[in-house]
């Protein structure tokens, strides 16, 4: 395998701090303190990650930049385009790369919110993603959000203004939340033209302050009737799904989760970043980031950002792929398995034509795709090739 060969390379880079913790979040984030993000610091070490990482990418160009978190908008956008600026000398991005911010409607403060959003814009940052929710005062105070309805709302009009490609998260299956309000909520989004969904059920996850003291959720019934009416209502509105969870208008998937779900390669700097590299010799490693920032800051200046990592076993590599590609409403190229693998399709087959025959997914020759009963029922799908 040449470098030619490897997959898309892309990279994620981690701000962990928030302004307060949401209760239903088990991301890797933490409530800023009285003295704010340690910006410079914390931007600097970044790079000096990049740097550490460089001998591992063999001058791979990169496809995307993703700006997660936490909450990355809390960062100037003058430091944003110095960890940009940064992140261009050390590897080649296309001057069409997806570069992407996530962004909370209640992070910026009100009398300068279209100067910052100019300003990210002005960075090179071409795509912004907004961790809206809800559009219902009762509900975002439910979540525990630090944006009421004006915030959402001023928020997703900025968008519209100054990003032509934008992403709004909103979730449903709220607390005491009903049909009719989770739609209202998509109806209101949809006045600001979108380019891309992202609707997410909530779920009580591990660890979490909602897992401690559980609010009252719709029953599952209803919350499959929010996700069904939730699709019809995108689909007529030229929207495809084509993942579990996004939605997107023609020319506007995300490409750098794409990436992530067609198996495709990508470094993860930043307290707590998970990255998969793929190497000529036909060895994937995995890897996470020191997760505290106040350890990653400490390994990144004693030289090790890196806390663990590991090489797929060649047994794991099907399961590891098909648990990304199969979230993709299409499906994937069956030849797309052996690139990303090392493995032959032959390997699964049996399992592959097993689920068909019981009306999982559909095989043909140009593409395995999951039906409807293996996207709403996944995890029982991917039990089989355990």
């Amino acid at each position: 395998m040449t470098i030619d060969d490897l997959p898309p390379l892309a990279l994620y880079v981690h701000f962990p701090w928030c302004v307060q913790k949401c209760p239903y979040c088990d991301f890797n984030s933490h409530a800023v303190d009285a003295g704010g993000v340690p910006e410079e610091v914390y931007l600097a070490a970044l790079l000096a990650d990049l740097e550490h990482a460089l001998p591992q990418l063999s001058g791979r160009a990169l496809a995307s930049v993703f700006l997660g978190g936490g909450t990355p908008s809390l960062f100037s956008p003058s430091g944003l385009e110095r960890l940009l600026a940064g992140i261009r000398t050390r590897l080649p991005l296309p001057a069409d790369a997806e570069i992407t911010l996530e962004a909370n409607p209640g992070a910026f403060r009100e009398h300068l919110a279209e100067a910052e959003y100019i300003g990210f814009r002005q960075t090179g940052i071409n795509r912004i993603s907004l961790g809206i929710q809800s559009f219902n005062a009762a509900h975002l105070a439910a979540l525990g959000r630090i944006h009421g309805r004006a915030e959402a709302l001023r928020a997703a009009e900025l968008a519209a203004r100054h990003f032509a490609t934008r992403n709004f998260d909103l979730m449903y299956g709220l607390p005491q939340q009903t049909l009719a309000e989770a739609l209202a909520d998509l109806e209101t989004a949809l006045r600001f033209a979108p380019t891309h969904l992202s609707c997410y059920q909530l779920t009580v996850e591990a660890h979490t302050r909602f897992s401690a003291c559980p609010p009252q959720l719709p029953d599952a019934d209803l919350c499959a009737d929010m996700g069904d009416a939730i699709e019809a209502r995108l689909l007529a509105a030229g929207f495809r799904h084509y993942e579990t969870s996004a939605f997107a208008l023609p020319g506007h998937m995300c490409r750098h989760n794409r990436n992530y779900w067609e198996f495709g390669d990508y470094l993860g700097i930043g307290a707590g970043a998970h990255g998969k590299l793929t190497f000529p010799d036909g060895r994937i490693l995995r890897q996470m980031r020191w997760k505290h920032p106040e350890a990653y800051l400490r390994h990144v200046a004693a030289g090790d950002p890196v806390q663990e990592e590991h090489a797929i076993p060649v047994t794991e590599r099907p399961i590891e792929f098909l648990m990304n590609a199969l979230r993709l409403t299409e499906g994937f190229d069956p030849t797309l398995f052996s690139k990303r693998t090392g493995l032959p399709l032959t390997s699964i087959l049996p399992t592959l034509e097993a689920a068909a025959r019981e009306g999982w997914l559909k095989i043909d020759a140009t593409r395995i795709i999951p039906e409807k009963q293996g996207q709403h029922f996944l995890n029982r799908l991917l039990e089989r090739f355990l």
